[in-house]
């Protein structure tokens, strides 16, 4: 059956994004905004929208689509988009879902029977138990839900307690599920994914891979493809284990398959049962629209698919955020020039308000070229004309990314980070470069760090040494726990207080030995970035 209107029950620019592939066939859309969103750039595009009381509430998508007439739901990324109830509701509502069939969100989402599942089908999985089994580092991960969220690495017993209960309290916040589950940790991975449409039919193509390992907080920064770490055999590989697992829980519509690559070794991490943000680089690729595909998925053609896998194309995140710790920023976005060179797909626009409740992404920005270089240069001179006032973002860290030596060579990890701190002096590789490839597997690795995803407030005043100093808000947030009193002896790295924006928890902690001479926050405040929120004293 033919959609005639559709509500997206989502904001920001996956919203704005669906609604475009909408006006391209002709279909009315409706937005869906909570109280505090109500003039955001989602809200302005749609044909109509809808108050809603929270975009967590599944209720409420189905009560404005029945209040507009809308015949379809689609819940973009986030939120609810996998959210198997919610696809029943929607369906029980005598409404069509553009998404997967509720059976196989179940599948997907419960990422320990994703992992059972994927086993059997012979698709490599890492291995899960309890810590005392797995040993450490190990990594604990939201059995409800992907996108960083209800993430932490361990490296020792000592660490456990504290992190189970941030990773399960962001876990709550994120998928109203606090469920999580251990599982080995491999230091330098890289991130590979492959994208795949199926359709009602039991036609399920693969369409290559994303190379997603420059991440921050768990989270991608930076996405191209096709991958520089896959040759064909490879690829094909993990395409055929990727359609494996979607064969095997009868999926249906776009999803990924997500990989961890550690040399010509792959496993398993899970199936994302929506569109994923990075979605734009392999549209650019094939050539094949991916939102458009969906709605014809859901209206039950089958899939007839040629796809062109021609160049390469790189995409990166603006977000309002800090360059250097990637803590979110909020503020008014007085001005806003966004480059026409590439593609750019937005969710805010000039005078629009970055606030805390949502995530902070300002737009991505996405190049095409005949090779990688072409594209990552393509995308260096889009990021030189881009320009941001009124809220900190993250274009300067963006720009020293995509002119990274490392980057530029295809040699990153998920510890890029980590070994290449942002906007630090970039290495200058000595004359017999070539060889490094070869050699490197004959060196030591580096030590093991802890990912980014613990930020530090940063004294107002004062160092080890001195007489005492305040810590102040590094962002905009809530304040969801105080460890400390007044008297208090704290060791360095102690957690003073725990600060949650974004569904994103970000410990303060001590920077030195000291006692606590003032606390100024108790738990459930709202504070603004700057805001003294503890004072110690040597």
């Amino acid at each position: 059956m033919a959609i005639r209107k559709l509500l997206v029950a989502n904001r920001g620019e996956i919203a704005v994004r669906v609604f475009r592939a909408c006006a391209a066939r002709g279909v009315s859309t409706v937005a869906v905004a909570a109280p505090d969103d109500r003039s955001s750039l989602h809200a302005r595009v749609a044909d109509e929208v809808v108050e809603i009381s929270s975009y967590l509430h599944s209720e409420e998508h189905v009560r404005a689509a029945h209040e507009t007439g809308a015949d379809a739901v689609h819940p973009g990324y986030g939120f609810l988009a996998e959210n198997a109830g919610f696809a029943r509701a929607v369906e029980a509502a005598g409404l069509t879902w553009i998404g997967p069939p509720p059976a196989a969100l179940d599948a997907a989402g419960d990422k320990l029977e994703s992992k059972r599942i994927a086993a059997a089908a012979g698709v490599p999985v890492v291995e899960t138990g309890e810590p005392s089994e797995l040993g450490y580092p190990l990594i604990l991960k939201a059995a409800a839900g992907g996108g960083g969220r209800g993430m932490r690495v361990v490296r020792s017993s000592e660490e456990l307690g504290e992190a189970l209960d941030a990773a399960r309290r962001e876990a709550d916040a994120a998928f109203g599920d606090p469920s999580v589950f251990a599982e080995r940790y491999v230091e330098r991975p890289r991130h590979v994914e492959i994208q795949l449409l199926a359709d009602a039919h039991g036609s399920v193509v693969a369409l290559g891979e994303r190379e997603c390992s420059v991440q921050r907080r768990h989270q991608k920064v930076l996405e191209e493809s096709p991958s520089p770490a896959l040759e064909p055999e490879l690829r094909a590989r993990m395409s055929a284990a990727a359609v494996s697992f979607a064969s095997a829980i009868g999926y249906r519509s776009a999803g990924t398959a997500e990989f961890m690559l550690d040399g010509r070794e792959f496993f398993f991490l899970e199936l994302n049962g929506r569109i994923q943000v990075e979605h734009p680089v392999t549209e650019l690729v094939t050539g094949v629209d991916l939102v458009d595909a969906q709605l014809r998925i859901a209206e039950g053609e089958t899939l007839e698919l040629r796809p062109r896998f021609d160049g390469h194309a790189v995409e990166v995140r603006l977000y309002a955020e800090d360059p250097r710790s990637f803590l979110p920023q909020s503020g008014r976005v007085a001005r806003l020039r966004l480059p026409t060179s590439v593609r750019v797909d937005a969710g805010v626009a000039e005078g629009d308000d970055v606030g805390v409740a949502y995530d902070p992404l300002i737009a991505k920005l996405i190049a095409h070229g005949g090779s990688r270089e072409a594209a990552l240069d393509a995308l260096a001179r889009a990021l030189a004309e881009t320009r941001v006032e009124g809220v900190v973002t993250n274009l300067p860290f963006l720009r020293w990314l995509v002119a990274h030596p490392e980057l530029r060579a295809g040699r990153t990890t998920t510890a890029f980070l980590v070994e290449h701190p942002p906007l630090s002096e970039v290495p200058v590789r000595p004359a017999a470069a070539p060889w490094h490839g070869a050699w490197r597997l004959n060196l030591p690795p580096p030590p093991p760090h802890a990912p980014p995803d613990v930020e530090a407030a940063s004294p107002d005043t004062g160092a080890p040494g001195s007489e005492q100093s305040a810590l102040s808000a590094p962002m905009p947030g809530t304040v969801i726990s105080v460890a400390v009193a007044v008297g208090d002896h704290v060791a360095p790295r102690q957690t003073l207080l725990v600060l949650e924006a974004m569904k994103m928890e970000t410990p303060v902690v001590s920077p030195y030995a000291a006692t606590v001479k003032a606390v100024h926050v108790q738990e459930g405040d709202r504070v603004a970035g700057g805001a003294r929120l503890v004072e110690l004293e040597e």
